[in-house]
């Protein structure tokens, strides 16, 4: 199952994506939602983010091929860092390069778990029930603000100009996200190709151990890092981050 946001006729609506149409739904999408009968063509909607996480966090240092190509050691523990709420970007919106900033934007293709129950201090049982699916992250970085100030890095600032956490089109449902593979594609060229298998810490793994850090609410988000391939954007270009039986969530940096 597919499930989305948009504006439609001046209203908020979600609901479930089938047939290149939005399957409208009323109530609670992780909890409690019920269909209303209303369906409205995708091409009609304006896409929203198909949540709203009170915060992301996201991944640095999480799957064995990049940690071996850039002589990483693999942690022993997740190593994350938080994207404001204010970055939040859906599908088709634009990324914008920052005023204050006028280095080099990176995009990272990325799986992004959704959290659909709250929870703290989580087992590993409680950690997958609360996984409510999965979508596709874009975590846009200005990459040579990190390490500008020697004394102290701005992996926040960094990671959270408005626009640069971008995910979506859709939340998806019943999957088992070990089996999938990632691309992002740049201009219509493939940039990244990589199995999702090959993370050190598994989602279940991810959610389990952030709990303890922080509670985790639904609509959350963990994004479970990126791998090989990540390159600058020029103004103009367009950035499609594809999961298999996820979707494909496109975006053009401006």
């Amino acid at each position: 199952m597919h499930w989305a946001r948009g504006r439609f006729a001046d209203r908020t609506v979600f609901g479930t994506i089938f047939d290149d149409a939005l399957h409208v739904h009323e109530g609670d999408m992780f909890s409690n939602a019920w269909p209303t009968g209303e369906t409205i063509c995708t091409p009609a909607l304006t896409w929203l983010t198909p949540c709203q996480p009170s915060k992301m966090l996201a991944l640095w240092n999480n799957f064995h091929q990049a940690a071996d190509k850039n002589g990483w050691a693999i942690p022993a523990e997740p190593l994350y860092f938080a994207k404001s709420s204010s970055s939040f970007c859906a599908h088709l919106a634009p990324i914008c390069a920052p005023k204050a900033y006028d280095g080099r934007v990176v995009y990272e293709g990325e799986l992004g778990i959704v959290i659909g129950r709250q929870i703290a201090g989580a087992s590993a049982a409680e950690a997958e029930a609360a996984i409510f699916g999965y979508t596709c992250v874009n975590d846009v970085t200005a990459v040579e603000l990190i390490g500008r100030d020697a004394s102290f890095a701005q992996w926040t600032r960094a990671k959270s100009f408005d626009t640069f956490g971008v995910f979506g089109p859709v939340i998806a449902t019943g999957l088992d996200p070990l089996a999938l593979n990632l691309r992002t594609l740049v201009n219509g060229r493939e940039r990244q190709n990589y199995g999702l298998a090959d993370m050190i810490f598994k989602p279940v793994d991810l959610v389990r151990l952030l709990s303890h850090d922080t509670t985790l609410f639904p609509g959350d988000i963990i994004a479970c890092g990126t791998s090989l391939g990540v390159l600058p954007m020029k103004p103009g270009t367009v950035v499609e981050v594809d999961i298999d039986g996820v979707g494909r969530l496109r975006n053009t940096y401006q």
